[in-house]
């Protein structure tokens, strides 16, 4: 099995505009080639979550049809970067007439808003449904926040080069992979969550196979093995970062919403449902 559980993509009537607005972001950035920089990743920040935000909504069918299946897996990723590259695209456009005075932050603020709807409005469903529990995902939170800032010091310690030309990329992208491999691990062995990932899977069921199982249980190792690839990741794109930051850290930016995106998704998720 190559792809997760629940993957599908759209009715052709749905999928072809959404990939026709798809490439004209994209060519539109391409002619216009912005500069990437932490505070641009940053700003998209809020958009990686929106769009886990987003399919949980739709997990617990809180999004009326038919525009529901544009909040599926993987469609949802692309709805909500078709989305935030329009702002991207708009934002640039407003800042070089002089209309605005950053590119960034209306990109980050107009995400950050529009997070918060849809958080708000996942939160709301719970609460009708009687089913928020908030404990064990604010533990997993706090867990995620105590890792990383472990993590980067030591990297800062140990290879303060890499950790100041990374920046705030490099602790999104750590950050962002210790949240999902937190998660995971507090919905696999406490909250007896299902993991739909093959390869996560593996990992999982590698630690089941340990010793320290009836101890520690499973998810330990996958978020030592998240937590590790990350980091690895950011040293390798140190010299990257430095030669070629633009690309480097639109990859990196990607990176780290293959992490904080899912990690979102299981701690809301687990509180409301």
């Amino acid at each position: 099995m190559v792809f997760p559980e629940g993957f599908a993509v759209p009715p052709v009537e749905f999928l072809l505009p959404l990939l026709v607005a798809l490439v004209g972001v994209l060519a539109l950035l391409w002619v216009n080639s912005p500069a990437v920089t932490d505070r641009t990743v940053i700003a998209f920040a809020p958009w990686m979550v929106l769009g886990s935000t987003l399919h949980v909504l739709y997990q617990v069918q809180a999004i009326p049809g038919p525009i529901d299946v544009l909040f599926g897996a993987p469609t949802v990723y692309v709805t909500t970067a078709v989305l935030a590259g329009f702002v991207w695209v708009a934002s640039i456009y407003l800042h070089g007439a002089e209309l605005q005075q950053s590119v960034e932050t209306p990109l980050g603020v107009s995400g950050a808003l529009l997070f918060l709807v849809a958080a708000g409005y996942a939160i709301n469903t719970g609460l009708d449904a009687g089913t928020i529990d908030a404990f064990w995902p604010a533990v997993s939170v706090v867990l995620s926040v105590v890792l990383t800032a472990l993590a980067w010091v030591g990297l800062e310690r140990w290879a303060s080069e890499t950790a100041a030309v990374t920046g705030l990329t490099g602790l999104l992208v750590v950050f962002g992979h210790a949240l999902d491999g937190v998660s995971t691990a507090v919905g696999y062995d406490i909250l007896g969550a299902s993991e739909e990932v093959p390869a996560s899977q593996l990992i999982l069921h590698a630690g089941e196979a340990l010793p320290t199982y009836d101890l520690l249980g499973a998810g330990w190792l996958f978020v030592v093995v998240k937590v590790a690839l990350a980091m690895a990741v950011v040293g390798l794109f140190k010299e990257y970062v430095r030669d070629a930051p633009r690309q480097a850290r639109l990859l990196l930016a990607f990176i780290a919403a293959v992490g904080l995106g899912p990690g979102v998704h299981n701690v809301l998720l687990f509180t409301i449902a």
